[in-house]
């Protein structure tokens, strides 16, 4: 009698369209596996797209600096992360070394995890069947986000492929005080370029009226207090 040959074919946890890389979240189930939620990776013009024909909705999970800066017009917003205020000795010791780098240098705040994030978006979208579109300003922030909004049970989830920064000019109507693609900017690397400018500008006229003024110049050098 000839033997029996079982095999098991389960489905690939990873599928893929010509433009949109779809992310399946799946569990086993007796034997099988039950698609949980699928979380779709766009760019742009996709997002565009999924906003003005299949009716998404766009959840900006940013921080309230970079929000207000620049966000999609009529956007929802509900941070991932919220500036942390705690006083605990911890804290602030790591909150003062923070403000004093990367608050200094590129505007960013101090912020922790924002244990109310996923009872907010339920509380705005209690349906799952909810569509949202996530946005943040790199991409990495959105697919956390997209990560607990599957697991809490929405099933349409999309985010765009290096979040905001990525966005094209013109693509989406904004509001706010910069463009989308530069509201995460701010700190002392905003002005670094224009600084550089004027130092420029002041070394080549300093070079020019030693030059051409070359006395002039000396009787400077010789007024200046000695070292």
């Amino acid at each position: 009698m000839a033997g029996l040959a079982l095999a098991w074919h389960y489905p690939s946890p990873f599928s893929y369209t010509s433009k949109v890389q779809k992310c399946w979240s799946s569990r086993r189930s007796n034997s099988q596996f039950t698609i949980k939620a699928e979380v779709n990776f766009v760019n742009s013009e996709e997002a565009k797209t999924l906003v003005a024909v299949e009716g998404y909705t766009i959840l900006d999970i940013r921080d309230s600096a970079q929000f207000s800066r620049a966000h999609i017009k009529n956007s929802y917003h509900v941070p991932l992360f919220i500036e942390n205020k705690d006083n605990d000795l911890g804290t602030t010791i790591k909150r003062t070394v923070h403000n004093n780098f990367a608050g200094v240098l590129y505007g960013l705040p101090f912020t922790k995890l924002n244990e109310d994030f996923v009872g907010t978006v339920k509380s705005q979208f209690p349906s799952d069947d909810s569509k949202l579109l996530i946005v943040c300003q790199e991409g990495l922030r959105s697919t956390a986000a997209a990560k607990k909004l599957e697991e809490a049970g929405y099933r349409t989830i999309a985010c765009i492929t290096s979040g905001l920064q990525s966005v094209t000019p013109g693509t989406f109507d904004s509001v706010g005080s910069t463009e989308l693609q530069n509201a995460g900017k701010a700190g002392l690397v905003t002005i670094q370029g224009k600084i550089s400018a004027v130092l420029g500008t002041v070394l080549i006229c300093a070079y020019l009226f030693i030059t051409f003024f070359p006395d002039q110049a000396e009787k400077l050098f010789q007024l200046a207090p000695a070292g």
